[in-house]
């Protein structure tokens, strides 16, 4: 008999119908999140600006704001006063996402038919406003995940915003990896208030075009809540998740402490274990239950299992699958024989990795692509931070004296159709065929 593990919820799923529906549980952000909280402080924020920040963050985070924008020697004296050994990896991971990032398809080149040519343009936002999670971890990598493709994009100015530690002061780390990616201003204001200062603009924090990174959920909701005041992706980037799928042919603790990885970010997010092998569900969840209490973090990890943390037992790898596709996690880790068979099976994720030597920490840090991804779901249809979330496409239109003539009739039945005279009488001017009378 299979018995439950001490840190992740047994789901046994096995002998569910194809026809029968998937019903799995969540954090339910959205309904139980504190939105009318986040409300409050963003209509004090737009109201009272810099007044609001020094009352706000003295609440939530315990300091009394002088200065709210760092200086910009304190980002090169941290960069000196860092590790070498910190301060290479962080060039590295830099010169990483930046590589990947202007590995770019090229725009395609002019359309042309019939005497109609249109130009792709892509034109970078003015400025970008960054968001680096703080309180439980210092995140240098974050600021490195979207500065970067900020940076590639063109934007004119960008601004980071990061929750202040005691006594206001920014970490080390954060500063230095602001410096190596060209960050030009860094604020020590955080959570929704951050938020709320770069999308309505304070005396202080001149207001940003498009508001992008990763938080907990008061920033998450916060940025929804902006949506139309500024520009946010899709992507709904809050607390961490991950579903490994394992089949027993990687090694128990690898599969443990990829489970364990995203966990340890603290509470609200998803750690979940799919699989259809028994003895592949016994060692993973013991191997997971000793990794935890031997963990440095292990408060923060079992923040997220108590409430996110479960093994599911399924029939096979088309049902596991099947639930990977329902969760559509941030990050999904195929640890199978043949990930590559499964790979072709995955239609929502934010990021996948492919195979034992994958974990989601090289996703996190180095690989190349963004760390900022979809969580609570919206992998459905959103997509990881990108240079397309800094840049508007706009379409230069050219018509020539035979692409005019041919789309006229056409142009002005429609605009007609539409109840649009003044739209079909432009084209009708340009072809000598003006119906207005202006005697």
């Amino acid at each position: 008999m299979f018995d439950e593990p001490d840190v992740l919820e047994l789901l046994d799923l096995r002998g569910l119908r194809a026809d029968e529906p998937l019903v799995l549980p969540r954090p339910d952000l959205g309904a139980e999140g504190p939105v009318d909280e986040v409300r409050a402080i963003l209509q004090a924020v737009r109201e009272r600006g810099d007044d609001a920040l020094r009352e706000l963050t003295a609440r939530f985070d315990g300091t009394e704001l002088g200065e709210i924008r760092v200086p910009a020697r304190d980002l090169a004296a941290a960069l000196e006063r860092i590790p070498a050994e910190l301060r290479d990896a962080l060039r590295e991971a830099r010169d990483a996402i930046e590589a990947f990032h202007r590995h770019r398809a090229p725009l395609p080149g002019r359309y042309e038919r019939g005497g109609i040519s249109v130009d792709h343009l892509e034109i970078p936002v003015e400025r970008a406003g960054l968001y680096a999670p703080g309180g439980r971890a210092r995140y240098p990598s974050s600021v490195l995940m979207t500065a970067m493709p900020a940076r590639v994009a063109g934007v004119g100015s960008v601004a980071l915003c990061v929750p202040p530690g005691p006594g206001g002061a920014i970490a080390d780390e954060i500063l230095a990896a602001a410096a190596l990616a060209g960050v030009d201003e860094v604020y020590g204001v955080g959570g929704a208030q951050a938020i709320a200062a770069m999308a309505y603009g304070t005396a202080s924090i001149p207001k940003v075009d498009v508001i992008v990174g990763p938080g907990s959920k008061w920033v998450s909701i916060a940025q929804r809540e902006v949506r139309g005041v500024v520009g946010v992706p899709a992507a709904f980037a809050g607390p961490s998740e991950v579903v490994v799928v394992a089949d027993g042919s990687t090694p128990a603790d690898w599969a443990a402490i990829d489970v364990i990885v995203q966990a340890e970010h603290g509470p609200d997010g998803l750690a979940w274990l799919v699989t259809w092998s028994e003895e592949a569900a016994h060692a993973i969840t013991a191997a997971t239950t000793r990794l935890v209490a031997a963990s440095p973090r292990r408060a923060d990890t079992l923040a997220t299992l108590v409430d996110g943390g479960y093994c599911v037992l399924v029939d096979g790898p088309e049902q596991a699958m099947r639930v990977a596709n329902a969760i559509a996690p941030e990050h999904l880790e195929l640890l199978v024989e043949e990930p590559d068979a499964l790979l072709g099976l995955v239609r929502h994720a934010g990021a996948v990795f492919v195979g034992p030597l994958a974990p989601a920490s090289v996703g996190d840090y180095i690989a190349g692509p963004s760390h900022v991804l979809p969580t609570f779901a919206t992998a459905r249809f959103a997509s990881v931070l990108g240079v397309e979330d800094f840049v508007r496409r706009v379409h230069a239109v050219r018509v020539d004296a035979a692409g005019i003539a041919r789309v006229a009739p056409a142009v002005a039945a429609i605009a007609d159709a539409e109840g649009l005279p003044a739209h079909a009488e432009s084209v009708r001017l340009r072809v000598g065929q003006a119906t207005w009378s202006t005697a």
